[in-house]
């Protein structure tokens, strides 16, 4: 008979990690006598990260003896006590490779169902002070599992545990994992998979994507279920020479540029709301790399771009002094995976500033078909004189039947007219977008400053809207992406400290920074943070749902392989003499 030998709990708290704080409940500690299991969670227990843990279909997560042993062996060490993992219960049996998904027990009053392997974060890197553990725990197909709450009650140590219910698709926790993180995806098994109604909603839109791009025979290539977006690769390598046709200004800072291709050849689709990296070429300057989003619709004749110039920008400077039509300038291929959903559900358009650009060329695209659906335009500006793209937008929307707006001025000018130019004196915040009747079951589409977005997307997920139905877009430079990580003053990117490498230039498009290869990196993630680049540190540990997001172009592309939980710590790696130049967009 398997027993529950330990319930630990723990709420969130604040560890000094690498000069920086991380809150976290990754330490859990064992509860003496009986404790209330709930349908969200267990009395005395926290999450900090809800995006990644808890909810109904992670209320209590399992760990297993067995693996502490396994462990122990492997790293050499003998200091576990029980919550080390980050488990709410530590049990004596139950391992991964014979528990499958859908499978029910009783435990105490309680009774549980088997909804998911564990995501591992890098949180639990740091409690075993071994960042490479969350890979580890893939890799050795050893993740843990995550428990349903059917039917709450108390819980404690010593109850037993007993099978009510075995799940009818026989797939283990093991099995899942595999499917999820290793190379292959059988389609067959990616249907066995969708068919067990027991599988937590994450886990099946994974696999839902990875269906959809798996042939319908042999396995699929990539790892969609990991990006949420297929890898669509880019029309051309590198960067191409196009003309200046036309140049207009859209507001007091923002000039849009239409630029066609110098070889006359037509030019492939791109998605609304891709976008393309520009290569500027200053007459006192270096090579200037900028990342734009496509303002127009999708022709074979021209792509736009709308550029703003920002106080202290070089390439938006060079664009108003400096840039003339007929001028050349370079060009990747479009790219990107901030695009619009197919669909009838409703669209939500909210965007600040020149982040309206993405979000303009999907209602080009929506007008173009005369779409029946739902929109709602969303914009927020300081005044009409800032105001880019007002008359256009309003006359796309006029050739949508179902389209609202919402223009929010949060300085008019004494000119400018309620109604006409804008409709509320304020910040598009979330008190503006409350006042309006949006539908929570449509798609919401965010661009502009990371302040406002975060703002917003957390608001709007308080309202109701599924997380998975929130898509944000910054425009410019991004943030590094640490869940957890407590916010600290952002810092300029960089040349490395230390003597210049002579390798092949790696240009860091949103970041403005181009450096030369040195060796002395393990890989490109090394070489970003070394320049104070944002990047994702989760991309080190080998689990992150991010690691194939077709970051890298240009005349030498690289892309991850199919997720290898082994090569922990390894991806993006860059070999010592990479030919041509790369172009990440970071």
């Amino acid at each position: 008979m398997v027993h529950l030998l330990s319930v630990n709990v723990g709420l969130p708290r604040d560890v000094e990690w690498q000069g920086r704080l991380v809150n976290t409940a990754i330490w859990k500690m064992p509860v003496k006598g009986p404790c209330m299991v709930r349908r969200l969670n267990i009395d005395g227990d926290g999450q900090a990260d809800r995006a990644g843990h808890g909810g109904e279909h992670r209320a209590v997560y399992v760990y297993q003896t067995d693996s502490y042993g396994y462990w122990e062996e492997q790293l050499g060490r003998h200091d576990f006590v029980h919550g080390q993992f980050g488990e709410n219960f530590t049990l004596d049996g139950l391992p991964d490779a014979e528990v499958c998904i859908g499978d029910r027990y009783r435990i105490g009053e309680a009774i549980f169902e088997v909804s998911q392997p564990r995501v591992t974060c890098y949180r639990l890197g740091i409690r075993m002070g071994f960042p490479e553990m969350p890979a580890l725990l893939v890799s050795h197909r050893r993740p843990g599992f995550y428990l349903r709450v059917l039917k709450e009650g108390k819980v404690q140590a010593g109850d037993e545990i007993e099978q009510v219910e075995s799940a009818e698709e026989r797939m283990t926790v093991a099995d899942i994992n595999d499917l999820l993180y290793k190379p292959g995806h059988p389609r067959e098994h990616l249907e066995r998979a969708l068919r067990i109604p027991a599988l937590s909603p994450g886990w099946r839109r994974s696999f839902q994507s990875l269906l959809a791009q798996s042939p319908k025979n042999g396995s699929s290539p990539g790892n969609v279920g990991l990006t949420g977006a297929e890898f669509i690769a880019p029309a051309w390598d590198g960067l191409r020479s196009f003309k200046v046709s036309s140049m207009t200004s859209e507001s007091e800072s923002v000039t849009s540029l239409e630029l066609e291709p110098a070889d006359g050849k037509r030019l492939p689709a791109f998605l609304p709301g891709q976008f393309i990296v520009l290569g500027f070429q200053p007459r006192k300057a270096s090579l200037l790399l900028r990342s734009y989003s496509l303002s127009g619709s999708s022709n074979d004749r021209s792509y736009r771009v709308s550029i703003k110039r920002q106080d202290h920008g070089v390439a938006g400077a060079y664009v108003k002094d400096e840039l003339g039509i007929g001028e050349t300038v370079q060009a990747s291929a479009p790219r990107g995976s901030f695009t619009l959903a197919e669909g009838a559900t409703p669209l939500v358009f909210l965007s600040a500033g020149i982040g309206a650009t993405p979000l303009l060329a999907m209602l080009h695209a929506l007008a173009i078909d005369r779409s029946g659906r739902e929109i709602w335009w969303l914009h927020g500006a300081r005044n009409k004189r800032e105001h880019p793209f007002a008359d256009e937008v309003t006359g796309l929307l006029q050739l949508l039947p179902n389209a609202r707006r919402l223009v929010c001025y949060s300085a008019p000018d004494p000119a400018d007219k309620t109604g006409i130019d804008y409709d509320r004196r304020s910040r598009l915040d979330l008190a503006a977008v409350q006042s309006l009747r949006l539908p929570l079951d449509g798609d919401f589409y965010l661009c502009g400053p990371a302040s406002f977005m975060d703002d917003l997307a957390a608001g709007i997920e308080k309202l109701g809207v599924e997380r998975s139905r929130i898509h944000t877009e910054t425009f410019g430079s991004g943030r590094s992406i640490t869940p957890g990580i407590a916010a600290s003053p952002g810092r300029q990117p960089h040349q490395p400290a230390g003597p210049p490498g002579a390798g092949a230039v790696i240009s860091f498009a949103r970041s403005g920074m181009r450096v030369a290869w040195n060796p002395k990196f393990d890989n490109l993630l090394e070489l970003a943070e070394a320049c104070d680049v944002p990047v994702r540190w989760s991309c080190r540990t080998g689990v992150c749902h991010t690691c194939e997001t077709g970051l890298i172009s240009g005349a030498v592309r690289y892309r991850p392989d199919p997720i290898d939980a082994a090569a922990a710590g390894n991806f993006l790696p860059c070999c010592s003499q990479p030919e041509g130049e790369l172009v990440i967009d970071l």
